[in-house]
């Protein structure tokens, strides 16, 4: 069986951390009432079978 490689995982987590910190700094120095990223929509990997 496979070690775990937990310097990966940790990796990883750094690098999410990261950039949920550049995007909340882009948020706040984006001018007031506007964002600077397009709203996101949720969307499903299900075709609609009933159309």
């Amino acid at each position: 069986m496979a070690k775990p490689n937990y310097s990966y995982e940790k990796r990883q987590k750094e690098l999410a951390k990261k950039q949920k910190k550049e995007e909340k700094l882009q948020r706040k120095h984006a001018p007031d009432g506007t964002q600077s990223e397009e709203p996101v929509t949720p969307q499903t990997d299900q075709p609609d079978a009933d159309r």
